[in-house]
């Protein structure tokens, strides 16, 4: 009795702190949420407990499918461009000599010392009419006005990229240098060329990292709504902006919570879709 007590607590005091730090920072926000998502706006930016489907019904209006699209078609330019920028960089670094790796990651690591909202405005003094970018061109005579390069969906999508690039290059990292160097030498030796060992061999193994880098990029980047609003300047409405926009100036809130729960059942579909394909430890 009191061995099979003590192993009990044991489960307990080890699960335990998991299980309520879950309860009270997950599962009830998370039913919180859910709730609000049922309920009537009043007409104070308030709720009333009248239960009610319009909230979801009003998912199916043109207004709100614009803003879908816009915010899955930049989430996707966002992970290809990562993608393409991102897997030249990881391979360098796990190529590197070993005295250089930890000097690289450490670059790569190193913007995240700082706020990024502080960063971004670093983007916006140098992408302004008045910025440095803008300054230097003038002054080397390339161009003659400023050119419109802030408030625009090519800042925005710039700004993306920029925040989430490590997001993407440390999955791939981690798989390349998991490679077997005798398979790459086997590749080698059996005639295929470098373009066929990477096609054949290096791509095909490091999958892995491919999809939990693109997860990594592509599920953030539907949220990141102060990009959007400081590079964008707001001209472009995406989903994280209006889940916003809904909690704190149209006061709507039931409306916000329906708009935040298809956010993350697109966020669990997709990662549904990776356990097919790869293994969460790859996102680690």
């Amino acid at each position: 009795m009191i061995k099979s007590f003590k192993k009990r607590l044991g489960i307990l005091t080890t699960v335990g702190p998991t299980v309520l730090w879950l309860a009270l920072f997950l599962l009830i926000p998370l039913a919180y949420v859910i709730g609000i998502s049922f309920l009537t706006k009043n007409a104070y930016g308030g709720v009333d407990f009248t239960v009610t489907l319009s909230n979801y019904a009003d998912l199916f209006q043109s207004e709100y499918g614009k803003v879908f699209a816009d915010s899955l078609l930049l989430s996707l330019e966002t992970t290809v461009i990562c993608l393409l920028a991102g897997y030249p960089f990881a391979y360098i670094i796990a190529n590197a000599p070993k005295k250089w790796k930890p000097f690289l990651v450490l670059l790569l690591m190193l913007p995240f010392w700082t706020n990024s909202l502080i960063r971004t405005y670093g983007w916006n003094t140098l992408l302004r009419t008045e910025g440095i970018i803008n300054h230097f061109l003038q002054w080397t005579g390339i161009i003659e006005r400023p050119l419109e390069m802030l408030y625009t969906d090519g800042a925005v999508l710039l700004g993306m990229v920029y925040a989430l690039l490590p997001f993407t290059v440390l999955p791939i990292h981690t798989s390349i240098e998991k490679l077997d160097p005798s398979l790459l030498e086997a590749a080698g030796d059996l005639g295929a060329g470098k373009a066929h060992v990477f096609t054949r061999v290096i791509l095909p193994l490091t999958m892995p990292g491919i999809f939990a880098g693109s997860i990594q990029t592509f599920i953030p980047s539907l949220g990141f709504f102060f990009i959007s609003d400081m590079m964008g300047g707001a001209k472009t409405m995406y989903i994280g902006n209006l889940i916003k926009n809904q909690f704190l100036s149209a006061r709507n809130w039931p409306l916000g919570a329906v708009l935040s729960i298809v956010l993350i059942v697109i966020t669990l579909i997709l990662m549904r879709l990776y356990t097919r394909v790869g293994s969460l430890e790859d996102m680690a």
